[in-house]
């Protein structure tokens, strides 16, 4: 199984994706992680982009070649981005969407503090949240608190089902 966590910088949606993916005990795969590998200086330019999704892709193909399940995290902003991964997945397992969502006066607050391995600024959000296409996948929208982590998971362990998937670990 694939699951891609996606969301605006700052959404929180790194954050659970990690957790979820330790609860899981499913591989994890972070943008803003491959992002530090593969770019030097991160302008968040288009390409630039395209570069950390395809090494995500490259490894998203590794974790299910060992049959394991797997957790994405990124923005995934725009729909070819995502099909290019659906594309990727067919015929190897469910892949299955969330997204987190945080009110901007939260997410401006995160931006503004250190986080590990992202750079994204305020001004990264307000470029991303305007190429933003939103999701016609079905999928779940969480809505990102700071106090919330476990009824987020709650509900993502619920919405998956991971229990119909005959590829667990």
């Amino acid at each position: 199984m694939i699951i891609i966590v996606c969301g605006l910088p700052g959404s929180g949606k790194s954050f659970f994706a990690a957790k979820l993916a330790a609860m899981l005990n499913c591989g994890y795969v972070n943008s803003d992680a491959v992002r530090q590998l593969v770019v030097n200086d991160k302008t968040y330019a288009e390409k630039e982009k395209l570069s950390v999704y395809d090494s995500m892709l490259q490894q998203m193909n590794l974790y299910i070649a060992q049959g394991k399940n797997v957790v994405l995290d990124g923005t995934f902003y725009k729909k070819n981005i995502r099909e290019q991964f659906k594309a990727a997945a067919k015929n190897k397992g469910r892949v299955v969407f969330i997204e987190v969502k945080a009110t901007e006066y939260l997410i401006r607050e995160r931006v503004q503090k250190k986080r590990p391995d992202s750079d994204a600024d305020f001004d990264v959000y307000k470029k991303i949240k305007k190429e933003w296409e939103p999701l016609e996948e079905e999928h779940l929208v969480l809505q990102s608190t700071n106090d919330n982590l476990w009824r987020m998971l709650n509900k993502a362990a619920a919405y998956i089902q991971l229990q119909d998937d005959k590829r667990t670990n």
